[in-house]
Formats: C-alpha cells, structure tokens, sequence
C-alpha cells in the first residue's frame, strides 16, 4: 500500500492552512519533514501532486483528486477509531431496533435525536415487523430490541416490559354492505364477508393471524396503512388500530360498528434477547422504559 493517512493527514493540512510551514505548525512536526512526507508520497506514486513552478506550491489536478478522495479516508478513520473506543467501552457499533408495524416511527426520533447527543457513535437502524416478525426478528438475530413485540415469547431466552396497550376498532367503509346490519355484529355475519389483514413478516416462526373468523377470505397487504388504505376503499373489514381510525370515521370515510365480542387490546411489550448486555441497548431499553407512559399516549393519539 503506497497511501498512509500520514500523507493524507499532511496533504489536507497543506491545503487547509496554505502552506507546508502552517501545515507543520498544526500537526506539530517540522517542515523539513512535511516536505519529506509530500515528496515520498509523490515517490511512491510516480505523479507529481503539487506544482512548484511560482512562488507558492499548488496541487495539481492529481492532487486534487488525492485530496477529495482522501479525504473521505481520513473522515472514515477517523469514525472507526472513535468506534473501536467506544466498543472497548461496551458501545456497540450497531445497534438495530425493530418497530412493530402498529406503532407510528415518530414518537422514536426525539429519543433518537438525544442520544446522538449524548453518545452518537453506534450506527442506530430502525426496522419494522409485524406479529409474530417481532420475535422473529430477535430469534433470527435480525433486531436487538423490539419496540412493541405482542403475544408470546417464543420459549426461553427473552426479556420484556410492558409499554402499554393499544384499542382497535372493527371499521368498515360506508359502501360495504355489513354498514346496514345490525349491530353487535355476530362472528358468523362478518365471516360472509372479506377481511383486510395486514402480513405477519415472520420468517421462520409459525405465523398468526389476529381478528379473523374462521374460514374468513382475506385480502393480505404489507403494512398498516395499506390495510387503512384498502378498508377505506371498500375491499374489505377489519379491526384499525383506534388512533389510526380516529379521523377516518370523524369524516365519515369510514364506519365503526360494534361486534359481539367486543372491541378487542392488545398488549405491548419492549423486547430483547436476555443476554443482550450493550450499553447502547441498555441506554434505549432504560430511557423507553422510563417514558413508557408518555409513550403510550403519544400513540394513542397518533403521534
């Protein structure tokens, strides 16, 4: 390798402070050894990086190159050294969070902005899941924590706290033909008719189905606002998240109708695998935990 982050190091200094001499001053070494340091560099490439022909040295189109490149070298250095610091400290360098498909993405951003603040290093990705996805993904080691994971853990191995509980609302576009039944809907009148269900992105676990009555037709979409979005156009029924439904029957767009059974909950939980012992992780399991109350009523309303 002919390129050592020395030389880079030198070649930015240089441009940035305009001179070699500035540029030794800053990085506390000599100019005679900055020159060296240019000179081998120009060496080992064959390609002259600065033009010396008027009073002051200027980088040739070359050196322009090596230095934008460079650049992004020494920035990328420079990233990896404070995480290997913070890994011999217990930080991990990734840190990825599944959100369950129910819960709206933004009530995590503040919470996410606060601790770039505070530590910033580990790389932070958001995932989503749906049912049992959010085991899955800790079982298949595709998540380290899971915001909202619902049912049960499947078998030992997993730590959790409760967040909270969210309503749903059986909900039905205007145009749908159980509008003008009676209500409580029974089980065996909504089973006449197509639900709207939202896939369960598990890979590996058995998946579940919530909300349906046996023998059911279904119309299977990705996430949850295609489920809004093709209830609201008549395709078919189903139980909305009640924060979710709020506006849409507010206006109109849609009908909430009773049923027999009753409007149903679920139960949420924040979830990890229970070895997991990052401090990252630790830092997010505590401060959500600590807003769990808050939390819930951020998604309660919608927010």
């Amino acid at each position: 390798m002919k390129l050592s982050l020395d030389a880079l190091e030198a070649l930015d200094a240089i441009d940035r402070h305009g001179s070699f001499a500035a540029a030794a001053r800053v990085l506390h070494r000599v100019p005679s050894a900055m020159t060296y340091t240019i000179q081998k560099l120009e060496q080992d490439l064959d390609v002259p990086l600065f033009d010396r022909a008027g009073h002051r040295a200027s980088l040739t189109e070359a050196g322009r190159e090596l230095l934008r490149e460079g650049r992004h070298l020494l920035a990328a250095a420079g990233k990896l050294e404070c995480r290997v610091r913070q890994v011999a400290k217990g930080w991990e360098t990734e840190l990825v969070i599944a959100v369950n498909h129910l819960l709206p993405m933004a009530f995590l951003y503040p919470l996410i902005g606060e601790y770039y603040d505070r530590h910033g290093q580990t790389r932070i990705r958001l995932t989503r899941e749906a049912l049992t996805g959010c085991w899955d993904a800790l079982a298949d080691q595709r998540a380290d924590l899971v915001v909202g994971a619902s049912g049960d853990a499947p078998g030992s191995g997993y730590a959790t706290r409760d967040l909270g509980s969210m309503d749903f609302v059986f909900a039905l576009a205007p145009s749908h033909p159980l509008a003008s039944e009676t209500e409580p809907l029974a089980s065996e009148v909504r089973a006449k008719y197509r639900a709207v269900v939202m896939a369960d992105t598990s890979r590996r676990l058995p998946v579940r189905t919530v909300g349906l009555v046996s023998g059911q037709d279904t119309l299977t979409v990705p996430d949850l606002q295609a489920k809004l979005e093709a209830q609201l156009a008549g395709h078919g029924t189903g139980f909305l998240p009640e924060y979710l439904a709020r506006e849409p029957i507010s206006t109109g767009r849609l009908l909430r109708r009773r049923i027999v059974e009753g409007d149903p909950t679920e139960h949420l939980s924040l979830a990890w695998r229970s070895r997991e012992d990052g401090r990252t992780a630790e830092w997010f399991r505590n401060r959500l935990l600590a807003m769990a109350g808050s939390l819930n009523a951020g998604w309660s309303q919608g927010t």
